[in-house]
């Protein structure tokens, strides 16, 4: 990253400038999307609703909620305003908020709810600096809301206290679901802020071990320009050709394109496919001077990440 670039984020993280720019963000994508920057429709499971907000000029956030018991679960409410009209609407209590990382674009709500609902406990890593946090989670945690069961996985780089979360789907009998905040998008994952390409390597391989049925609720809608660029590095590849058809037929009618499945992922995002001879051909470097695969996929990592953010900044 350019110097200019980590001069911003340190700002944007380490100082109030970046709560400012946050409400900036804010007040720009609430007039230009009134209604909210995609359409978006909810899945739900036996008693389990998962339903996207999206807030800010490109976020989702979501509600997880056991429709039995009326209690919900908010991840990452960047847009309280948003996000309480989604609770009011639903006709829930809200007892959690799970953040997935410090940034304002995540954790920007956390206080108004917090606030609002006096019993809800604020969840996020002990690492990241989470404003409001009052519930500290490590990996493997399990924070358990009526019939939910949600486990924090510890997956640093983006930030180093960065945590996706993993709704268990045995409970209802559905299938599991992981909220991957900055993590992991359709089709591509996060810069790497506060690590290296090993450090992020490592926490996409352990997304890489959820089953192929899990579904993808991401952070952001990127899929559009993320597939763009599967395009050029795996101009072959046609898993990718069809999802870019269907998502470019969704975008269209500004519809959302959240969930995918990880087995989708594992076809086309070529972040988790570092593995792939064929990637490797194309990008790679070749085994690490002491042969070490995991060396290797880690510097393909780097250079796709390089090229990504030259094809175009996200």
């Amino acid at each position: 990253m350019k110097a200019v670039g980590l001069a911003w984020y340190s700002l944007y993280t380490r100082t109030w400038l970046g709560y400012l720019f946050y409400r900036q963000q804010l007040r720009r994508a609430r007039n230009r999307y009134p209604k909210g920057h995609s359409k978006t429709q909810p899945r739900l499971f036996n008693g389990v609703k998962v339903l996207p907000i999206p807030v800010l000029s490109d976020n989702y956030s979501y509600l997880i909620i056991d429709t039995q018991a009326q209690l919900a679960v908010a991840v990452d409410p960047s847009d309280p305003r948003a996000v309480q009209a989604s609770i009011e609407k639903e006709g829930v209590t809200l007892v959690a908020i799970l953040c997935t990382h410090k940034h304002w674009d995540h954790s920007g709500g956390n206080r108004d709810l917090s606030r609002r609902h006096r019993d809800c406990r604020v969840y996020g890593s002990p690492q990241d600096g989470i404003p409001y946090l009052t519930h500290p989670l490590c990996h493997q945690d399990v924070v358990s809301v009526g019939r939910l069961q949600i486990r924090a996985l510890a997956t640093p780089g983006h930030t180093q206290g960065h945590l996706v979360y993993l709704l268990d789907g045995e409970p209802y009998k559905g299938p599991s679901c992981l909220f991957s905040g900055d993590l992991l998008f359709l089709s591509g994952c996060g810069r790497t802020f506060e690590g290296n390409a090993e450090t992020m390597l490592s926490s996409l391989d352990t997304v890489l071990g959820l089953g192929d049925d899990t579904l993808l609720w991401p952070g952001h809608e990127y899929a559009e320009e993320n597939l763009g660029f599967a395009g050029v590095v795996e101009p072959e590849n046609l898993a990718r050709e069809r999802k870019m058809q269907w998502v470019q037929r969704q975008r269209l009618e500004r519809k959302g394109t959240c969930p995918s499945t990880l087995g989708e992922e594992r076809s086309y995002n070529p972040f988790l496919r570092t593995h792939c001879l064929a990637l490797q051909e194309a990008l790679g470097p070749g085994p690490g001077p002491t042969g070490d695969d995991d060396c290797s996929r880690a510097q393909l990592l780097e250079e796709l990440r390089r090229l990504k953010d030259m094809h175009k900044s996200k």
